[in-house]
């Protein structure tokens, strides 16, 4: 299966807005995500009992074919009621995730199961997935139609897209609190940011991030950034919703207004923390031209453990390392910053910022220590970033000096891929 080419000089980039449908068009898009789950798991079952019985290994080229003869069947006809390209991308995102599977970057894909795989489907521009016009007098924006519809979706323009580029592939998704949202998928330049000079030296500016759980984000200038431990916020109002679900009867009327209420109150929260992640995140990459972090095991930290282990989980939830992470990654790139990630056995903790000495392991609960070599009183995660900021900065400069005249530095050092 080939991808289609990007234009050189281009970068995909998603805008992501929320519309409001009219009953029609949520009805039709509830066909839609309704055929698109059964597609998917058509095809999975296809290609599963095909290796079980024949040793046959079947790709998106016979699952493809398959569509074709289940839209014209007379019990599955209801699927010609859904656009077929939208139908093929379901197919697609099959195949992509069995190659994940192959290369074992990912596990078996399984069954798609209502009210809990996520309602989405993805249009694309070829085949008349959707069809889109700009607005002249507000550029960035205009009509969305999609495929088996007659009228433009409700946008909330929260934001414009690039002018004068249309839109790649659409992605529409209805989330657990009822809320529609398209995903628009366009080609564009980026520009890189200004480089950022300390003036005190005149090198690129450096900065030592700690990722942690009394903070989010640790500078090493000793700034702290607390992150609104939203679960421990809400947890009173949610756990009164879920004693009030557990009391309902299943099925009933009452019991899926409990389940619409929790809905939106888990919707909120993860709006709360993506908006907190994305301006930290923002902030740290226009303020600074090499960011330096540590390699967090994030699964290793959350292993099964008793009930203060599992308090701890939670809070490395709510906290969202990884999604912190991503962020910083793909906007250094953007940006045209560099972003050190230090080898996660780096002692970052325990070894003195100043004399470099060795004070031995620090539990959580041991905010600040004093070192026994030199008597500085250290702030455990001002110090943690220092010597981030220190590892990163000795990375940084070697893979430098290394690098031919000419080149540009890599976007992401990583310590574990440097042998020195």
């Amino acid at each position: 299966m080939k991808r289609r080419a990007k234009a050189a000089g281009t970068r995909e980039r998603t805008y992501r807005y929320r519309f409001y449908p009219s009953a029609s068009q949520a009805e039709q898009l509830a066909k839609t995500f309704g055929a698109c789950r059964w597609v998917y798991n058509q095809g999975l079952e296809l290609r599963r009992s095909g290796w079980e019985q024949y040793r046959v290994s079947v790709g998106y080229a016979e699952t493809c074919r398959a569509l074709t003869g289940w839209r014209r069947a007379e019990e599955t006809s209801w699927l010609a009621e859904v656009s077929s390209t939208v139908l093929q991308q379901s197919l697609r995102h099959l195949d992509a995730a069995f190659q994940g599977f192959f290369r074992g970057a990912r596990k078996h894909p399984k069954r798609k199961r209502k009210h809990v795989a996520k309602d989405s489907a993805t249009y694309v521009r070829l085949g008349m997935g959707f069809r889109w016009v700009e607005d002249p007098d507000r550029a960035g924006t205009g009509l969305l139609t999609l495929a088996k519809q007659t009228e433009p979706l409700a946008v909330r323009w929260s934001r414009p897209l690039p002018s004068g580029v249309t839109p790649v592939k659409l992605t529409v998704t209805r989330d657990r609190a009822g809320r529609h949202f398209v995903a628009v998928l366009v080609e564009e330049v980026i520009e890189p940011l200004a480089e950022v000079v300390d003036p005190e030296c005149g090198e690129p500016k450096v900065v030592g991030v700690d990722v942690g759980i009394a903070s989010l984000v640790t500078l090493d200038d000793g700034t702290k950034i607390d992150h609104p431990r939203l679960l421990r916020k809400y947890a009173d109002r949610l756990a009164r919703l879920q004693r009030q679900l557990h009391r309902r009867r299943a099925g009933s009327k009452n019991r899926a207004k409990v389940r619409a209420k929790i809905a939106r109150l888990y919707a909120l929260i993860r709006d709360v923390r993506r908006d907190v992640l994305d301006q930290v995140t923002t902030r740290l990459v226009r303020e600074n031209q090499v960011l330096v972090v540590e390699d967090l095991a994030i699964a290793s930290l959350m292993r099964a453990g008793g009930r203060r282990k599992a308090r701890l989980n939670g809070a490395i939830i709510d906290a969202s390392w990884g999604e912190l992470l991503r962020l910083l990654t793909y906007k250094a790139e953007w940006g045209g910053r560099t972003l050190v990630i230090v080898d996660r056995f780096f002692p970052s903790t325990r070894r003195c910022s100043v004399c470099h000495a060795d004070g031995g392991p620090k539990g959580l609960s041991v905010r600040s220590w004093t070192c026994v070599r030199c008597d500085t009183t250290h702030d455990r995660d001002v110090n943690a970033a220092a010597n981030l900021r220190e590892e990163g900065l000795r990375l940084y400069r070697l893979v430098a000096d290394a690098l031919p005249a000419g080149r540009a530095l890599p976007a992401v050092i990583r310590a574990s891929a440097l042998t020195g």
